[in-house]
């Protein structure tokens, strides 16, 4: 597997806005959302599974300490795609952690959108799966 760091840069400003989102990603998952913040705009929009809607990083790393006892990503890929005055980043791979019973969990598929204005994220989508784990088991089923 290619190493995402590894992706074709199309322009100096889809890799300073790559960079970016890698770097806040890195902050997020330390958890560290201050230094998280320094990469978002004053007036960010964070949307999470489930419709959650956000401000700050310092939202999604409470919602994420209610559903995981701990969180990290194996990421996978970047997939950039430069637009006018904007460049989207797609961030996929996967999760891996523990849920709050303690039990360790592996492969959770994510994605997560990035839209970067300048130099400063503007909105996140975050999308995975651990929303239909929780379901499989809740109802005692297996979560593969």
């Amino acid at each position: 597997m290619t190493d995402p760091d590894e992706i074709f840069a199309i322009s100096d400003e889809t890799e300073r806005a790559r960079a970016i989102v890698k770097t806040f990603l890195e902050a997020s998952m330390v958890p560290d959302p201050e230094t998280a913040a320094k990469f978002i705009a004053d007036d960010v929009v964070i949307h999470f599974t489930g419709k959650t809607r956000m401000s700050h990083p310092s939202e999604m790393a409470a919602y994420n300490a209610n559903r995981y006892n701990w969180v990290k990503k194996d990421i996978e890929r970047y997939d950039v795609a430069p637009g006018d005055g904007e460049t989207i980043i797609y961030s996929t791979g996967t999760l891996y952690g523990e849920w709050p019973n303690g039990d360790k969990f592996e492969g959770n598929r994510y994605v997560d959108r990035f839209v970067v204005r300048g130099d400063r994220i503007v909105m996140i989508d975050v999308w995975n799966d651990s929303a239909e784990r929780i379901l499989k088991r809740e109802a005692g089923q297996s979560e593969a």
